[in-house]
Protein backbone atom coordinates (compact mmCIF):
# COMPACT_ATOMS: atom_id res chain seq x y z
CA UNK A 1 0.00 0.00 0.00
CA UNK A 2 1.26 3.39 -0.77
CA UNK A 3 -0.07 5.66 1.91
CA UNK A 4 2.01 8.90 1.60
CA UNK A 5 -1.05 11.25 0.96
CA UNK A 6 -4.58 11.01 0.63
CA UNK A 7 -4.16 11.27 -3.13
CA UNK A 8 -2.77 8.12 -3.79
CA UNK A 9 -4.64 6.53 -1.04
CA UNK A 10 -7.72 7.52 -2.73
CA UNK A 11 -7.12 5.85 -5.55
CA UNK A 12 -6.35 2.47 -4.41
CA UNK A 13 -9.17 2.75 -2.78
CA UNK A 14 -11.21 3.98 -6.09
CA UNK A 15 -9.51 0.91 -8.06
CA UNK A 16 -10.13 -1.45 -5.23
CA UNK A 17 -6.77 -2.75 -4.80
CA UNK A 18 -7.30 -2.40 -0.98
CA UNK A 19 -10.66 -2.13 0.66
CA UNK A 20 -11.83 0.49 3.36
CA UNK A 21 -11.72 -1.96 6.08
CA UNK A 22 -8.30 -3.47 5.32
CA UNK A 23 -7.11 -0.07 5.04
CA UNK A 24 -8.99 0.73 8.45
CA UNK A 25 -7.53 -2.57 10.09
CA UNK A 26 -3.93 -1.59 8.80
CA UNK A 27 -3.88 1.76 10.91
CA UNK A 28 -5.48 0.12 14.00
CA UNK A 29 -3.06 -2.72 13.63
CA UNK A 30 -0.32 -0.03 14.14
CA UNK A 31 -1.95 2.22 16.80
CA UNK A 32 -2.22 -1.43 18.92
CA UNK A 33 1.31 -2.45 18.43
CA UNK A 34 3.04 1.42 18.26
CA UNK A 35 1.01 4.44 20.22
CA UNK A 36 1.90 2.66 24.10
CA UNK A 37 5.07 4.39 23.04
CA UNK A 38 3.74 7.59 21.45
CA UNK A 39 0.21 8.28 22.99
CA UNK A 40 -1.29 9.68 20.28
CA UNK A 41 -4.62 8.49 21.08
CA UNK A 42 -6.95 9.12 24.20
CA UNK A 43 -9.64 6.90 22.84
CA UNK A 44 -9.92 4.04 19.85
CA UNK A 45 -13.15 3.17 18.15
CA UNK A 46 -12.19 0.30 16.77
CA UNK A 47 -15.53 -1.63 16.14
CA UNK A 48 -17.14 1.53 15.34
CA UNK A 49 -14.42 2.60 12.58
CA UNK A 50 -14.76 -0.92 10.85
CA UNK A 51 -18.31 -0.77 10.83
CA UNK A 52 -18.28 2.33 9.13
CA UNK A 53 -15.60 1.38 6.97
CA UNK A 54 -17.67 -1.69 5.71
CA UNK A 55 -20.78 0.75 5.40
CA UNK A 56 -18.07 2.04 2.00
CA UNK A 57 -16.93 -0.78 0.62
CA UNK A 58 -20.57 -1.68 0.46
CA UNK A 59 -21.26 1.53 -1.20
CA UNK A 60 -18.47 1.37 -3.39
CA UNK A 61 -19.83 -2.31 -4.81
CA UNK A 62 -23.05 -0.99 -5.13
CA UNK A 63 -21.69 2.06 -7.16
CA UNK A 64 -23.22 4.85 -4.63
CA UNK A 65 -21.99 8.12 -4.75
CA UNK A 66 -19.55 8.31 -2.09
CA UNK A 67 -17.94 11.60 -0.46
CA UNK A 68 -14.63 12.89 -0.65
CA UNK A 69 -12.93 11.25 2.10
CA UNK A 70 -14.70 8.52 1.79
CA UNK A 71 -12.88 5.13 3.11
CA UNK A 72 -9.88 6.87 4.89
CA UNK A 73 -9.42 6.44 8.39
CA UNK A 74 -8.93 9.54 9.88
CA UNK A 75 -8.37 11.06 14.18
CA UNK A 76 -10.07 13.93 15.99
CA UNK A 77 -8.60 15.76 18.77
CA UNK A 78 -10.43 15.15 21.59
CA UNK A 79 -11.31 18.90 21.78
CA UNK A 80 -14.48 17.85 19.36
CA UNK A 81 -17.58 16.52 20.39
CA UNK A 82 -18.65 13.02 19.19
CA UNK A 83 -21.69 11.50 20.14
CA UNK A 84 -19.82 7.64 20.03
CA UNK A 85 -16.79 8.55 21.72
CA UNK A 86 -15.62 10.17 25.14
CA UNK A 87 -15.07 13.74 24.98
CA UNK A 88 -12.40 14.80 27.83
CA UNK A 89 -10.07 17.70 26.75
CA UNK A 90 -7.67 15.46 28.41
CA UNK A 91 -9.13 16.58 31.86
CA UNK A 92 -9.89 15.40 34.99
CA UNK A 93 -12.89 17.31 35.10
CA UNK A 94 -14.44 15.68 32.36
CA UNK A 95 -13.21 12.25 32.13
CA UNK A 96 -15.60 9.87 30.99
CA UNK A 97 -18.22 12.77 29.23
CA UNK A 98 -20.26 11.41 26.32
CA UNK A 99 -21.79 14.45 24.00
CA UNK A 100 -25.23 14.07 23.24
CA UNK A 101 -24.80 15.63 19.67
CA UNK A 102 -21.49 15.63 17.12
CA UNK A 103 -19.54 18.43 16.57
CA UNK A 104 -19.95 20.08 12.56
CA UNK A 105 -16.68 19.00 11.67
CA UNK A 106 -17.30 15.87 13.18
CA UNK A 107 -20.46 16.40 11.13
CA UNK A 108 -18.91 17.05 7.92
CA UNK A 109 -16.65 14.02 8.30
CA UNK A 110 -19.57 11.63 8.66
CA UNK A 111 -20.76 12.90 5.40
CA UNK A 112 -17.44 12.66 3.77
CA UNK A 113 -17.79 9.36 4.79
CA UNK A 114 -14.23 9.42 6.49
CA UNK A 115 -13.88 6.24 9.06
CA UNK A 116 -13.01 8.20 12.73
CA UNK A 117 -10.51 6.20 14.20
CA UNK A 118 -10.55 8.00 17.14
CA UNK A 119 -10.15 10.28 19.66
CA UNK A 120 -6.47 11.79 19.71
CA UNK A 121 -4.33 13.96 23.20
CA UNK A 122 -3.70 17.02 23.68
CA UNK A 123 -2.68 19.58 26.40
CA UNK A 124 -5.84 19.98 28.77
CA UNK A 125 -8.51 22.05 27.27
CA UNK A 126 -5.61 22.98 24.74
CA UNK A 127 -3.63 25.01 26.97
CA UNK A 128 -0.52 24.04 26.60
CA UNK A 129 2.57 23.60 24.32
CA UNK A 130 3.64 20.11 24.44
CA UNK A 131 0.72 17.80 24.87
CA UNK A 132 2.30 17.42 28.64
CA UNK A 133 -0.73 18.60 31.10
CA UNK A 134 -3.58 16.49 29.75
CA UNK A 135 -4.60 14.10 32.57
CA UNK A 136 -3.81 10.53 30.79
CA UNK A 137 -0.18 11.54 30.40
CA UNK A 138 2.02 13.31 27.43
CA UNK A 139 1.85 12.43 23.93
CA UNK A 140 5.71 11.77 22.32
CA UNK A 141 7.08 12.72 19.18
CA UNK A 142 7.69 9.83 17.00
CA UNK A 143 11.24 10.98 15.47
CA UNK A 144 12.12 11.02 19.09
CA UNK A 145 10.21 9.84 21.77
CA UNK A 146 11.76 11.57 24.36
CA UNK A 147 11.08 14.72 22.80
CA UNK A 148 7.90 16.59 22.80
CA UNK A 149 5.68 16.72 19.63
CA UNK A 150 4.20 20.13 20.21
CA UNK A 151 0.66 21.67 21.74
CA UNK A 152 -1.61 21.58 22.16
CA UNK A 153 -2.77 19.16 18.96
CA UNK A 154 0.58 17.01 19.53
CA UNK A 155 -1.52 13.67 19.53
CA UNK A 156 -3.61 14.26 16.18
CA UNK A 157 0.25 15.86 14.92
CA UNK A 158 1.90 12.75 16.46
CA UNK A 159 -0.58 10.11 14.61
CA UNK A 160 -0.17 11.20 11.16
CA UNK A 161 3.79 11.36 11.79
CA UNK A 162 3.68 8.14 13.39
CA UNK A 163 1.04 6.61 10.31
CA UNK A 164 -0.92 5.87 12.53
CA UNK A 165 -3.97 8.03 10.80
CA UNK A 166 -3.66 9.29 7.01
CA UNK A 167 -4.89 12.75 8.18
CA UNK A 168 -6.20 14.30 11.49
CA UNK A 169 -8.38 17.22 12.83
CA UNK A 170 -6.75 19.86 15.23
CA UNK A 171 -7.54 23.04 17.06
CA UNK A 172 -5.24 26.12 16.72
CA UNK A 173 -5.75 28.99 19.74
CA UNK A 174 -2.01 30.36 19.52
CA UNK A 175 -0.35 27.64 17.42
CA UNK A 176 -1.89 24.87 18.38
CA UNK A 177 -1.73 22.90 15.17
CA UNK A 178 1.38 25.03 13.37
CA UNK A 179 3.89 24.17 16.34
CA UNK A 180 2.69 20.32 16.55
CA UNK A 181 2.99 20.16 12.87
CA UNK A 182 6.66 21.71 12.81
CA UNK A 183 7.82 19.36 15.55
CA UNK A 184 6.67 15.86 14.22
CA UNK A 185 7.76 16.66 10.57
CA UNK A 186 4.07 16.87 9.20
CA UNK A 187 2.09 19.81 7.45
CA UNK A 188 -0.67 21.91 9.64
CA UNK A 189 -3.48 24.87 8.36
CA UNK A 190 -4.88 27.03 10.73
CA UNK A 191 -7.64 28.16 8.48
CA UNK A 192 -9.30 32.15 8.73
CA UNK A 193 -11.27 32.51 11.84
CA UNK A 194 -15.19 31.92 10.57
CA UNK A 195 -13.81 29.58 7.70
CA UNK A 196 -14.74 26.42 9.75
CA UNK A 197 -17.43 26.21 12.22
CA UNK A 198 -16.77 26.44 16.33
CA UNK A 199 -20.13 24.40 16.35
CA UNK A 200 -19.15 21.18 19.11
CA UNK A 201 -15.67 21.92 19.72
CA UNK A 202 -15.09 22.82 23.63
CA UNK A 203 -14.39 26.15 23.82
CA UNK A 204 -10.80 27.40 25.19
CA UNK A 205 -10.75 31.51 23.71
CA UNK A 206 -13.94 31.39 21.44
CA UNK A 207 -12.17 34.70 19.69
CA UNK A 208 -8.94 32.49 18.72
CA UNK A 209 -10.20 28.86 18.47
CA UNK A 210 -10.40 27.52 14.75
CA UNK A 211 -10.30 23.94 13.91
CA UNK A 212 -8.25 22.85 10.79
CA UNK A 213 -6.55 19.89 9.07
CA UNK A 214 -3.23 17.64 9.75
CA UNK A 215 -1.69 15.80 6.66
CA UNK A 216 1.51 14.31 5.26
CA UNK A 217 1.44 16.78 2.17
CA UNK A 218 -0.56 20.01 1.49
CA UNK A 219 -2.43 18.72 -1.18
CA UNK A 220 -3.64 16.83 2.06
CA UNK A 221 -4.63 19.72 3.94
CA UNK A 222 -6.63 21.42 0.95
CA UNK A 223 -8.41 18.10 0.26
CA UNK A 224 -9.55 18.51 3.84
CA UNK A 225 -10.09 21.28 4.34
CA UNK A 226 -12.65 20.66 1.17
CA UNK A 227 -14.65 18.49 3.40
CA UNK A 228 -14.64 20.08 6.64
CA UNK A 229 -15.48 24.05 5.95
CA UNK A 230 -18.48 26.03 4.68
CA UNK A 231 -21.20 28.05 6.53
CA UNK A 232 -22.72 26.96 9.65
CA UNK A 233 -26.17 28.68 11.13
CA UNK A 234 -25.38 27.08 14.37
CA UNK A 235 -22.13 29.09 14.51
CA UNK A 236 -23.11 32.66 14.96
CA UNK A 237 -19.19 33.26 13.95
CA UNK A 238 -19.42 31.08 10.87
CA UNK A 239 -18.50 32.90 7.52
CA UNK A 240 -21.61 32.64 4.89
CA UNK A 241 -19.08 32.09 1.56
CA UNK A 242 -18.81 29.35 -0.75
CA UNK A 243 -16.51 26.57 -0.27
CA UNK A 244 -13.14 26.43 -2.90
CA UNK A 245 -12.11 23.79 -4.76
CA UNK A 246 -9.07 24.33 -2.80
CA UNK A 247 -7.17 20.97 -3.97
CA UNK A 248 -7.88 22.09 -7.64
CA UNK A 249 -6.21 25.51 -6.44
CA UNK A 250 -2.71 24.06 -5.47
CA UNK A 251 -1.50 23.99 -8.87
CA UNK A 252 -2.18 27.28 -9.86
CA UNK A 253 1.07 28.98 -10.97
CA UNK A 254 2.73 31.24 -8.53
CA UNK A 255 4.87 33.64 -10.37
CA UNK A 256 2.80 36.74 -10.16
CA UNK A 257 2.63 36.70 -6.50
CA UNK A 258 5.39 38.55 -3.75
CA UNK A 259 6.27 37.05 -0.96
CA UNK A 260 7.26 38.85 2.12
CA UNK A 261 9.14 38.33 5.08
CA UNK A 262 10.46 40.40 8.47
CA UNK A 263 14.12 40.79 9.00
CA UNK A 264 13.42 41.04 12.84
CA UNK A 265 12.20 37.28 12.75
CA UNK A 266 14.84 35.78 10.48
CA UNK A 267 17.43 37.88 12.79
CA UNK A 268 16.04 36.70 16.58
CA UNK A 269 18.84 35.77 18.87
CA UNK A 270 16.33 32.47 19.87
CA UNK A 271 15.96 31.30 16.26
CA UNK A 272 17.99 28.04 15.65
CA UNK A 273 20.73 28.61 13.28
CA UNK A 274 19.62 25.85 10.63
CA UNK A 275 16.22 26.85 11.06
CA UNK A 276 17.31 30.35 9.73
CA UNK A 277 19.35 28.75 6.92
CA UNK A 278 16.31 26.55 5.82
CA UNK A 279 14.45 29.83 5.61
CA UNK A 280 17.05 31.82 3.51
CA UNK A 281 17.21 28.94 1.56
CA UNK A 282 13.34 29.20 0.90
CA UNK A 283 13.27 32.86 -0.18
CA UNK A 284 16.21 32.80 -2.32
CA UNK A 285 13.99 29.74 -3.93
CA UNK A 286 10.58 31.62 -4.30
CA UNK A 287 12.86 34.51 -5.90
CA UNK A 288 13.99 31.69 -8.54
CA UNK A 289 9.97 30.50 -8.77
CA UNK A 290 9.59 33.84 -10.27
CA UNK A 291 7.86 35.38 -7.01
CA UNK A 292 8.28 39.04 -6.13
CA UNK A 293 10.08 39.21 -2.38
CA UNK A 294 9.53 42.01 -0.17
CA UNK A 295 11.23 42.67 3.07
CA UNK A 296 7.80 44.00 5.32
CA UNK A 297 7.57 45.42 8.93
CA UNK A 298 5.06 43.96 11.40
CA UNK A 299 6.01 47.08 14.38
CA UNK A 300 3.88 45.69 16.86
CA UNK A 301 4.59 41.88 16.55
CA UNK A 302 7.13 42.17 19.68
CA UNK A 303 3.46 42.56 22.17
CA UNK A 304 2.00 39.24 20.29
CA UNK A 305 2.76 37.22 23.40
CA UNK A 306 1.36 39.37 26.31
CA UNK A 307 -1.35 40.62 24.53
CA UNK A 308 -2.29 36.89 23.66
CA UNK A 309 -1.89 35.75 27.29
CA UNK A 310 -4.19 37.96 28.48
CA UNK A 311 -6.71 37.90 25.75
CA UNK A 312 -6.94 33.66 25.91
CA UNK A 313 -7.18 33.10 29.40
CA UNK A 314 -9.15 35.97 29.93
CA UNK A 315 -11.68 33.93 27.35
CA UNK A 316 -10.58 30.97 29.15
CA UNK A 317 -11.60 32.27 32.77
CA UNK A 318 -15.22 32.86 31.56
CA UNK A 319 -15.69 29.66 28.98
CA UNK A 320 -14.59 27.34 31.83
CA UNK A 321 -16.74 28.98 34.65
CA UNK A 322 -19.20 26.19 33.66
CA UNK A 323 -17.57 23.25 34.99
CA UNK A 324 -18.41 23.48 38.65
CA UNK A 325 -19.49 20.00 39.70
CA UNK A 326 -23.02 20.38 39.74
CA UNK A 327 -24.09 20.12 35.98
CA UNK A 328 -21.60 17.43 34.47
CA UNK A 329 -18.24 16.54 34.76
CA UNK A 330 -15.80 15.68 37.95
CA UNK A 331 -17.53 16.50 41.50
CA UNK A 332 -15.46 15.76 44.11
CA UNK A 333 -15.98 14.01 47.62
CA UNK A 334 -17.01 16.48 50.12
CA UNK A 335 -15.32 16.37 53.01
CA UNK A 336 -17.52 16.22 56.31
CA UNK A 337 -14.93 17.21 58.67
CA UNK A 338 -14.32 20.70 56.31
CA UNK A 339 -13.63 23.23 58.96
CA UNK A 340 -14.59 26.14 56.33
CA UNK A 341 -17.20 28.77 56.34
CA UNK A 342 -18.40 28.11 52.80
CA UNK A 343 -21.55 26.66 52.60
CA UNK A 344 -21.66 23.43 51.23
CA UNK A 345 -22.64 24.39 47.61
CA UNK A 346 -19.32 26.95 47.47
CA UNK A 347 -16.87 24.06 48.97
CA UNK A 348 -18.24 21.65 46.31
CA UNK A 349 -17.46 24.24 43.86
CA UNK A 350 -14.29 24.82 45.29
CA UNK A 351 -12.90 20.97 45.75
CA UNK A 352 -14.67 20.23 42.60
CA UNK A 353 -12.56 22.82 40.54
CA UNK A 354 -9.34 22.31 42.55
CA UNK A 355 -9.22 18.96 41.70
CA UNK A 356 -10.60 18.47 38.20
CA UNK A 357 -8.30 21.26 36.72
CA UNK A 358 -4.48 20.67 36.24
CA UNK A 359 -2.07 23.07 37.14
CA UNK A 360 -1.93 24.78 33.84
CA UNK A 361 -5.75 25.04 33.16
CA UNK A 362 -5.77 26.88 36.92
CA UNK A 363 -3.09 29.34 36.38
CA UNK A 364 -4.65 30.56 32.98
CA UNK A 365 -8.01 30.56 35.01
CA UNK A 366 -6.48 32.69 37.23
CA UNK A 367 -4.38 35.04 35.01
CA UNK A 368 -7.75 35.52 33.06
CA UNK A 369 -9.77 36.22 36.26
CA UNK A 370 -7.55 38.90 37.62
CA UNK A 371 -7.52 40.39 34.29
CA UNK A 372 -11.17 40.68 34.47
CA UNK A 373 -11.48 41.98 37.71
CA UNK A 374 -12.49 45.20 38.31
CA UNK A 375 -9.83 47.98 38.79
CA UNK A 376 -7.57 45.86 36.00
CA UNK A 377 -10.35 45.69 33.24
CA UNK A 378 -8.72 48.54 31.75
CA UNK A 379 -5.39 48.28 32.41
CA UNK A 380 -4.84 44.76 30.92
CA UNK A 381 -7.98 43.37 29.15
CA UNK A 382 -9.38 46.34 27.39
CA UNK A 383 -5.44 47.71 26.26
CA UNK A 384 -4.64 44.25 25.10
CA UNK A 385 -7.74 44.88 23.26
CA UNK A 386 -6.56 47.68 21.82
CA UNK A 387 -2.75 46.22 21.11
CA UNK A 388 -5.35 42.94 19.04
CA UNK A 389 -6.43 45.77 17.00
CA UNK A 390 -2.80 47.38 16.14
CA UNK A 391 -1.63 43.47 15.13
CA UNK A 392 -4.45 43.04 12.83
CA UNK A 393 -4.26 46.52 11.63
CA UNK A 394 -0.25 45.77 10.96
CA UNK A 395 -1.41 42.42 8.91
CA UNK A 396 -3.62 44.44 6.83
CA UNK A 397 -1.14 46.71 5.72
CA UNK A 398 1.45 44.28 4.88
CA UNK A 399 -1.05 42.21 2.53
CA UNK A 400 -1.57 45.07 0.29
CA UNK A 401 2.11 44.06 -0.34
CA UNK A 402 2.47 40.90 -0.57
CA UNK A 403 0.43 37.44 -0.84
CA UNK A 404 2.06 35.60 1.63
CA UNK A 405 4.60 36.10 4.52
CA UNK A 406 7.04 33.81 5.25
CA UNK A 407 8.72 32.43 8.18
CA UNK A 408 9.73 30.10 10.82
CA UNK A 409 7.01 27.96 12.09
CA UNK A 410 9.21 27.66 16.06
CA UNK A 411 12.30 29.46 17.20
CA UNK A 412 14.00 25.34 17.96
CA UNK A 413 12.96 22.09 16.86
CA UNK A 414 11.15 19.59 19.68
CA UNK A 415 12.57 20.27 23.23
CA UNK A 416 12.78 17.66 25.99
CA UNK A 417 9.91 16.42 27.37
CA UNK A 418 9.37 18.07 30.92
CA UNK A 419 12.45 20.82 29.86
CA UNK A 420 9.64 23.63 30.16
CA UNK A 421 6.94 22.24 31.74
CA UNK A 422 7.99 23.86 35.54
CA UNK A 423 8.86 27.48 33.37
CA UNK A 424 5.61 28.88 31.96
CA UNK A 425 7.14 31.74 30.25
CA UNK A 426 9.50 29.48 28.36
CA UNK A 427 7.00 27.35 27.39
CA UNK A 428 4.77 30.56 26.20
CA UNK A 429 7.87 32.29 24.51
CA UNK A 430 7.28 28.99 21.94
CA UNK A 431 4.72 30.63 20.71
CA UNK A 432 6.41 33.44 19.53
CA UNK A 433 5.97 33.17 15.97
CA UNK A 434 2.46 31.77 15.55
CA UNK A 435 -0.28 33.17 18.27
CA UNK A 436 -0.41 37.00 15.87
CA UNK A 437 -1.83 34.88 13.29
CA UNK A 438 -4.77 34.06 15.84
CA UNK A 439 -4.95 37.83 17.41
CA UNK A 440 -5.70 38.40 13.49
CA UNK A 441 -7.66 36.09 12.34
CA UNK A 442 -5.67 35.12 9.40
CA UNK A 443 -5.02 32.02 8.11
CA UNK A 444 -1.51 30.18 8.36
CA UNK A 445 0.23 26.71 7.37
CA UNK A 446 3.09 24.86 8.41
CA UNK A 447 5.16 22.74 6.16
CA UNK A 448 8.12 20.97 6.42
CA UNK A 449 11.02 22.14 5.36
CA UNK A 450 14.00 19.52 6.00
CA UNK A 451 15.92 17.48 8.95
CA UNK A 452 18.07 19.30 11.06
CA UNK A 453 21.00 17.86 12.21
CA UNK A 454 19.78 16.43 15.00
CA UNK A 455 17.63 14.33 12.91
CA UNK A 456 14.74 16.34 14.22
CA UNK A 457 12.07 18.20 11.87
CA UNK A 458 12.11 22.31 11.19
CA UNK A 459 9.09 23.30 9.91
CA UNK A 460 8.18 26.80 7.38
CA UNK A 461 5.19 28.96 8.40
CA UNK A 462 3.32 30.66 5.50
CA UNK A 463 0.53 33.36 6.86
CA UNK A 464 -1.54 34.88 3.97
CA UNK A 465 -4.64 37.49 4.07
CA UNK A 466 -8.36 36.36 5.18
CA UNK A 467 -9.56 33.67 2.83
CA UNK A 468 -6.56 33.45 1.00
CA UNK A 469 -6.13 29.73 2.01
CA UNK A 470 -6.28 28.59 -1.64
CA UNK A 471 -3.39 31.01 -2.27
CA UNK A 472 -0.78 29.88 0.84
CA UNK A 473 -1.93 26.07 -0.38
CA UNK A 474 -0.38 26.78 -3.56
CA UNK A 475 3.14 28.63 -2.66
CA UNK A 476 3.53 26.32 -0.26
CA UNK A 477 2.87 23.59 -2.78
CA UNK A 478 5.53 25.37 -4.95
CA UNK A 479 7.70 25.23 -2.23
CA UNK A 480 7.49 21.11 -1.85
CA UNK A 481 7.23 20.68 -5.77
CA UNK A 482 10.55 22.30 -6.33
CA UNK A 483 12.79 20.98 -3.32
CA UNK A 484 10.88 17.49 -4.36
CA UNK A 485 9.55 16.59 -0.93
CA UNK A 486 9.07 13.04 0.04
CA UNK A 487 6.72 12.21 2.80
CA UNK A 488 8.26 10.51 5.87
CA UNK A 489 6.61 8.64 8.26
CA UNK A 490 8.02 7.28 11.60
CA UNK A 491 8.30 3.79 12.06
CA UNK A 492 7.77 3.12 8.45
Amino acid sequence: MDLSSLQSIQKQLASRSISSRELTQYYLDRIAKLDSNIGSYLHVDAEGALKAADSVDAKRAKGESLGALAGIPISVKDILCTRSMPTTCASKMLDGYMSPFDAHVVERLHQADAIILGKTNLDEFAMGGSTETGYRGPSRNPWNVDRTCGGSSGGSAASVAAGLAAASIGTDTGGSIRQPAAFCGVCGLKPTYGRVSRYGLIAYASSLDQAGPFGLTVRDLAIVLEAISGHDHRDSTSLQIENEPFAEAIEKPIAPYRVGFVPEHLDSPGLDPEIRQKLVEAIELYRKLGCEIVSLDLPHHRFAIPTYYIVAPSEASSNLSRYDGAHYGFRAEMDKNRGSADSPLVAMYKRSRSQGFGSEVKRRIMLGTYTLSAGYYDAYYLKALKVRRLIRQDYDSAFTRVDAILGPTTPTTPFELGAKKDDPVQMYLEDLYTVSANLAGIPALSIPMGTHSNGLPMGLQLQGAPLSEAKLLAIANAYHREISYQPQIAFS
